[in-house]
């Protein structure tokens, strides 16, 4: 007989607003142990130094985390001119120092270079992998290997202030770009090198930032409800959102529920109006009940692709 995991079966997407000095796997696991959940993931690490929206996916909802790597990001960035670090950011080591001799008119032009579908090449300070090992751990022992440049978009990048030394910068920007490397580049343009002394993500695809929670948030909730003698699912659950929330710009396909039985078990079903190579939510019934997403097959039939497991009521 399978062992019971530990926890409770929670499905849903916190969005924490990550605090500074704290890596996300460790937020991770915070708020895993708030929820006393079974199973939690997070999308897309940030660094340590940087803030804000982190979605946590817990339960069924990390089947379709991916959703959450490949969207769009927002940013607030404040980046200190003059001094260049190997990091690129104010963890790192300072390697060179140089004066601000640019004009407003040259910053309004260096920016403009990163507008728009360019190529980045990552920074050694990242976790890509090369040869199976994550570029930072190269770059701890004082090696360089090779990186290929990838294609990014910045949809927009808007300047925010120039304060002394100090420059805030806007950025929404395509999956797999690098914040401190558009910084470490935009101050090699500059003349003077620059760092990120300041980073914080405001948006991940169309989640609100009005919905971020931060940790010491949950951490009382749950104390409340300790104090109160109920459970602590009564306080924390109603600040998930549901765990379809990833998927939630694919386009629907409401099957009857007389065909959800065939879907569950891995078989396709034929509806109408399917687009070839399209990835559909598929939702069951007067009720939309959400089950999973799928595409049409060879066939032309609705084949499920990652379904989500009803799991029994579990107490806390």
């Amino acid at each position: 007989m399978a062992k019971r995991p530990k926890g409770r079966f929670v499905d849903g997407v916190v969005l924490l607003d990550k605090p500074t000095g704290m890596s996300s796997n460790h937020a991770l696991q915070k708020v895993k142990r708030i929820y006393n959940a079974v199973k939690a993931g997070h999308t897309g690490a940030l660094d340590p130094l940087a803030t804000g929206m982190l979605p946590i996916c817990l339960g069924e909802a990390t089947k379709f985390s991916q959703h959450l790597l490949d969207a769009d990001k927002r940013y607030l960035v404040t980046a200190k001119l003059g001094v260049r670090t190997d990091t690129s950011d104010a963890d790192g080591e300072v390697v060179s120092t140089r004066p601000l001799t640019f004009s407003s008119a040259q910053l309004e032009t260096a920016l403009a270079h990163f507008r728009g579908d360019t190529l980045q090449v990552p920074s050694m300070f990242s976790a890509l992998k090369y040869q199976g090992q994550p570029l930072y751990k190269y770059a701890r022992e004082g090696k360089e290997v090779p990186r290929e440049a990838r294609p990014i978009t910045v949809y927009e990048l808007k300047f925010i202030a120039l304060t002394d030394d100090e420059l805030t910068l806007e950025i929404h920007c395509s999956k797999g770009t690098y914040i401190r490397t558009i910084v470490d580049d935009l101050g090699e343009l500059l003349g003077c090198g620059a760092h990120v002394i300041m980073l914080r993500r405001l948006q991940v695809g169309h989640y609100p930032y009005e919905r971020m929670v931060t940790l010491e948030q949950l951490q009382q909730l749950l104390d409340e409800a300790i104090a109160q003698e109920i459970a602590p699912s009564q306080l924390l659950d109603p600040l998930l959102l549901p765990a379809d929330a990833a998927v939630a710009d694919l386009d629907e396909c409401n099957v009857p529920e007389a065909l959800g039985t065939y879907l569950l078990h891995g078989n396709p079903v034929r509806v109408n109006g399917l687009k070839p190579a399209a990835l559909v939510r598929i939702t069951l019934g007067e009720a939309r009940r959400f089950i999973g997403v799928g595409t049409m097959n060879d066939d032309g039939l609705l084949a499920p692709k990652r379904l989500i497991v009803m799991h029994e009521t579990t107490v806390d």
